[in-house]
């Protein structure tokens, strides 16, 4: 049994780097390269209008042209309030968000907010589970851009060959339950639609030594190229091709709104809330991760022209202009029919084709393709980024810290973002990445709001940009204890099912996370009490806590799981390498 850390390892895992340190901001190749530091820096070209372009790019994508569907036929028209109390929530996270970025204007986005605020163990945790939430989330946004793109090809008559448009893994799994069908005896109609297409897939694609089949999805694989080749060659090349797809995709989104308020039905819209507000909060994940990625755009700050005020306003702004086409598009849908229908990939496309109006729904086809893949860019620019300042920290080897001397972008790190995205899209099938994502998102949201409230909890910071100090002393108490009575009036059917499932480890162990923020609420509502707590950041600790109650205890297990992976590889290279540990050790 190993022997515990030492009291001077203990304390150097949570030493807090000074802001003034982080606004040294050394160049990322001044270890490696004795060259002018100006030749190596990141290029500013961002104003406010391409960081709120790129937060759209980022949040109007999988959301309105699938997921809003299932929410809506969960919740009915009352999702759209659902969709603004999600807005509200991630408000309180975007207004931490932008303190930092005002107080802290470097990349590295939540890894560098909590390298000031909680330390440098805290600033690692976080830096791992962005790489899942930027790149592990991009794979699911690449295989979805696949399925659009090969359906858009299919309505044109251009089709490509079934193996080169699904994953490795999908096929040979989807080829044994059908071929474990076939041995039984039992008929292939009782193969599903899904098993037949892998089954096919597998069956037509070239052999391969040991057994295998060339089977890739292909389009995912090329699309993930085509994305890190752009984001490669500069920022000013990514923000153009940023700008000029959520044009597109918002002139899309106007049309839908105008074209279908015309075919709206106000009788659809009731019962408003069908199946109460269980029925609604059915949704929250979905709806959540349609917000994902309006943080993204801070991982930028180095490459914008005045970042300490065009950071803050950007987030904002498209927290603002995404919730009001999310809120008028559900109204839209559900008004159109109804919400027991909208259970289907493309809402949007089907609602138009069962009123009749076909062309609208190819265009939304279209639209859909453009959507995916200003996502997969945001993505794709905000993870090497997030590796560039791990390395320049001493967190991981400096190679990874490296600036392309032409493009002036984190060039390795680009590279390897391509390989970590493009090689499992090609072959996986990723089917809980959604959740994970959501997980390491929320995490990421929590910790920047407790930040602030280490490092500005009474709103005395002299930032341009800072969250408005109300003190939360009764009210923080006084709003837990209304939400707990709304629960107790409106959710009884919740209520009885957490006490029944208390009864039972097997289903009783899938509410220990939820038992835990219980816990945490009482601990906040003393701590707010006793230490006067700014009511915002607060707010958004306890709201992003409360989402990922919601994502069920396998997707902790995995998270869990992913954070071991990540504390191995800080306690083998990081630790070790640290730049502020360092110091301190020669100081």
């Amino acid at each position: 049994m190993s022997s515990p850390l030492p009291p001077s390892r203990l304390s150097g895992l949570f030493r807090r780097k000074n802001v003034s340190d982080l606004l040294v901001n050394p160049p990322v190749d001044l270890d490696m390269l004795a060259t002018d530091s100006g030749s190596q820096s990141l290029e500013r070209h961002l104003t406010v209008r391409d960081l709120t372009s790129l937060g759209i790019a980022a949040v109007i994508g999988a959301g309105i042209f699938s997921t809003i569907g299932n929410a809506a036929h969960d919740g009915g028209p009352a999702v759209s309030l659902l969709f603004v109390f999600t807005a509200i929530a991630c408000a309180f996270s975007a207004l931490c968000y932008a303190q930092f970025a005002a107080t802290i204007p470097v990349s590295g986005s939540a890894y560098t907010y909590a390298y000031a605020s909680f330390g440098e163990l805290a600033a690692w945790i976080i830096g791992w589970a962005l790489i899942m939430e930027y790149a592990v989330g991009n794979i699911v946004v690449a295989i979805s851009w696949s399925d659009y793109f090969t359906g858009l090809m299919d309505g044109v008559g251009l089709h490509i060959p079934i193996w080169l448009t699904m994953g490795m893994q999908s096929a040979h799994r989807y080829y044994g339950e059908v071929l474990a069908i076939m041995q039984a005896g039992q008929p292939l109609s009782e193969a599903t639609a899904t098993q037949l297409l892998g089954y096919n897939a597998w069956n037509s694609a070239p052999e391969l030594p040991g057994g295998l089949r060339l089977v890739i999805d292909l389009p995912a694989g090329l699309i993930t190229l085509a994305i890190t080749a752009l984001v490669y060659i500069g920022i000013k090349e990514s923000k153009n091709a940023s700008n000029i797809l959520v044009g597109l995709k918002l002139v899309v989104v106007a049309v839908v709104i105008l074209v279908g308020a015309f075919y709206v039905k106000p009788e659809n819209w009731s019962p408003f809330a069908p199946n109460g507000i269980g029925g609604v909060l059915k949704g929250v994940s979905a709806v959540f991760f349609a917000y994902i990625g309006f943080d993204a755009i801070s991982t930028t700050a180095e490459e914008c022209k005045n970042p300490q005020r065009d950071l803050p306003r950007a987030m904002i702004y498209a927290l603002i202009i995404c919730t009001i086409l999310y809120v008028i598009v559900t109204l839209v849908l559900t008004g159109m029919v109804n919400y027991t229908e909208l259970a289907v990939g493309d809402p949007l496309a089907y609602v138009f084709n069962k009123v009749g109006v076909e062309w609208l729904g190819g265009v939304v086809a279209v639209s859909a393709v453009f959507a995916m893949a200003s996502v997969l860019l945001v993505f794709q620019i905000g993870q090497p980024r997030i590796w560039m300042t791990m390395s320049r920290d001493g967190l991981l080897p400096p190679v990874f810290a490296r600036v392309h001397p032409k493009f002036r972008t984190p060039s390795f790190s680009t590279i390897v973002t391509g390989f970590f995205v493009g090689i499992p899209a090609l072959l996986l099938n990723m089917d809980l990445v959604i959740d994970l994502t959501s997980i390491g998102t929320l995490f990421a949201f929590a910790l920047v709001c407790g930040g602030i409230l280490i490092i500005d909890p009474y709103g005395t910071s002299d930032a341009r940009f800072k969250v408005p100090y109300i003190n939360g002393q009764f009210l923080v108490p006084l709003i837990l204890a209304i939400c707990g009575v709304l629960v107790l009036m409106y959710n009884q059917d919740g209520i009885r099912e957490f006490t029944r499932a208390l009864g039972s480890y097997e289903e009783g162990r899938h509410y220990i996370p939820m038992l835990v923020f219980f816990g945490f609420c009482l601990g906040l509502s003393w701590l707010s009490f006793r230490k006067r707590l700014s009511l915002l950041p607060t707010l958004g600790l306890l709201t992003n806590l409360y989402l990922m109650t919601q994502l069920g205890l396998n997707n902790w297990l995995l998270f869990f799981g992913w954070l071991v992976i990540g504390l191995a590889l800080y306690f083998n290279y990081g630790y070790k390498h640290s730049k502020l540990r360092l110091k301190h050790a020669q100081a």
